[in-house]
């Protein structure tokens, strides 16, 4: 593939969108431009800044002339404790309407691909033991921001059947790396401090993604032929307990983590209790993915091993801080 392309990445300044950046800026056959929302957003030298506001929809066409590919990495992401009165059209503001908007200035500028980064969130929040959601389940989504990224696949395989322009969704599980924050990063502190944790006997599966493998995959849907039309699911295809991810991630940092075992039934009953339910859930659920479709369809497999990720992650927390 040495045919030079040029590529728009939204969300420059996200966790997701600026990996995707830097790694695009090492390819001498690649022009990259990028969405910024503000000035100060460092960019490799090379990536051409475009100013945008935050939805797309109430701006002029964008420049998006003679761009090949399009990824859409930005949107309003998910929070545990979502202020807002009415979440669910916030979300849709930025995650169907804007996205929408975007994919139509892309249509009508002759892009050729728009890969949709969404969320595992669209097939649901938790897994059956040895039932891993596929890319091919119908969508059951429990909260707005995942059905705000479900409307977004709605209206965009629309658009690709109208206009001929070729869709690639990807829904990631959670991902981690260097520079991770909200839950992962506090895990990571709490194991650095040598807390105490009352999660030594969780025996759940989940099925994370590292931030590696994942812009790994973006960068192979740019291009592949198999990838046109497709939904694909992504993770490090090794998946492990709450507690196996502590024990692993307090070896990474090289401060054992310290569990001792509680009951899952009580863990999840003192979430409710408290009105975290969603936490228990999340600490003690299942949530697996089958990425089979996506190894088969595109020849791919995660380049990088989960203890390799996780070292990488342990390491820039601490630099960091």
């Amino acid at each position: 593939m040495n045919q030079q392309k040029a590529v728009f990445v939204t969300g420059a300044s996200g966790f997701v969108g600026a990996a995707v950046i830097e790694r695009l800026a090492l390819s001498q056959s690649t022009t990259v431009q990028a969405s910024v929302r503000r000035d100060g957003i460092a960019l490799p030298a090379s990536v051409i800044p475009v100013r945008v506001n935050a939805n797309y929809l109430d701006e002029g066409e964008l420049a998006l002339s003679g761009v090949d590919i399009l990824v859409h990495c930005a949107a309003r992401v998910h929070v545990m404790l979502d202020a807002s009165s009415d979440p669910l059209t916030e979300y849709r503001i930025v995650n169907v309407q804007g996205t929408l908007r975007l994919a139509e200035q892309a249509a009508h500028a002759g892009v050729r691909r728009f890969v949709f980064i969404s969320s595992i969130k669209v097939n649901g929040e938790e897994t059956q033991p040895g039932v891993p959601f596929t890319a091919d389940d119908l969508p059951a989504p429990c909260d707005p921001y995942g059905v705000s990224k479900m409307e977004a696949e709605q209206q965009l395989k629309l658009l690709a059947e109208r206009t001929g322009m070729e869709v690639v969704i990807i829904r990631p599980v959670l991902v981690y790396g260097p520079g991770v924050k909200a839950n992962f990063r506090s895990m990571m502190g709490w194991l650095s401090k040598g807390i105490v944790l009352p999660l030594g006997s969780i025996r759940n599966q989940r099925s994370l993604v590292s931030l590696d493998n994942l812009v790994d995959l973006i960068v192979t849907c740019l291009d592949h032929p198999a990838a046109a039309g497709q939904t694909f699911l992504v993770s490090d295809g090794d998946d492990m307990s709450t507690t196996d991810l502590l024990t692993r991630m307090g070896t990474a940092l090289g401060r054992p983590a310290r569990l001792i075992p509680v009951p899952t039934v009580l863990l999840r009953l003192g979430a409710r209790l408290v009105g975290r339910r969603a936490v228990g859930q999340r600490l003690c659920g299942s949530l697996q993915v089958d990425i089979e479709k996506t190894r088969r369809l595109l020849g791919w497999k995660p380049p990088v091993k989960v203890s390799d990720a996780l070292r990488k992650t342990a390491e820039s927390f601490q630099g960091s801080l």
